[in-house]
């Protein structure tokens, strides 16, 4: 595991995750209630490879919500470490000691823990209180699979109501169908980079690049 210690959605973030899977899409790989290979996996290697070839992310917009999640994410952290007693050392990026896939978890509890923090609107938090949101199955196991850790805590916050935590324990079962799906398409997904290497679009700087 390699743990890159910079901001994420900074410049230099956006160049560590260009063109490699990452844990948040592993539902792009794997069908989370089925286990069985994602349709969606062939659109998201040409969306990886397009990221590769023009060295640069693909710009798909960002909602109001987005942003103001992150403005909230360090308000969350700080509910979350005083409610149990914990320090959560943030991270900026983290991936396999080859770099061919990465996560960026909000932060690492402990020796076993990883945390993931939502700031959504208020309907989707109250679907958090409900117990009826989404399960975020590839997303957490994928982190506690590069992090090698045993549980993630999601923590759903919202300034005016209560927040909510729920802890997913690692998942044997869907990790070794994740393995089953992801070694093959990083595979592919790297030898259609080598295939199309010499058609990448020319990039006069890339954040980190040069720094001794």
């Amino acid at each position: 595991m390699k743990i890159l210690t910079i901001e994420q959605g900074s410049p230099e973030w956006e160049f560590a995750r260009l063109g490699i899977p990452t844990a948040s899409r592993f539902d792009s790989l794997l069908t989370p209630k089925t286990l069985k290979p994602s349709t969606s996996a062939d659109a998201y290697m040409a969306e990886l490879l397009a990221e590769y070839l023009l060295g640069q992310a693909l710009d798909w917009g960002s909602s109001g919500f987005m942003e103001r999640g992150t403005e909230m994410e360090a308000e969350a952290r700080k509910w979350y470490e005083f409610t149990y007693d914990v320090e959560v050392e943030t991270v900026g990026f983290v991936t396999r000691d080859d770099g061919l896939v990465g996560g960026s978890p909000d932060g690492l509890v402990g020796a076993d823990g990883v945390l993931e923090i939502k700031c959504p609107g208020a309907l989707k938090h109250v679907q958090y209180m409900l117990g009826t949101h989404p399960d975020h199955r590839g997303q957490v196991q994928g982190y506690m699979k590069l992090t090698d850790r045993s549980w993630c805590d999601i923590l759903s916050y919202h300034p005016d109501l209560p927040p909510v935590v729920f802890r997913t324990e690692r998942d044997e079962k869907y990790l070794s169908a994740l393995d089953a799906v992801l070694e093959p398409f990083i595979k592919r997904l790297e030898a259609a980079k080598a295939r199309f290497a010499d058609q990448r679009v020319p990039r006069p700087w890339h954040p980190g690049e040069g720094a001794e």
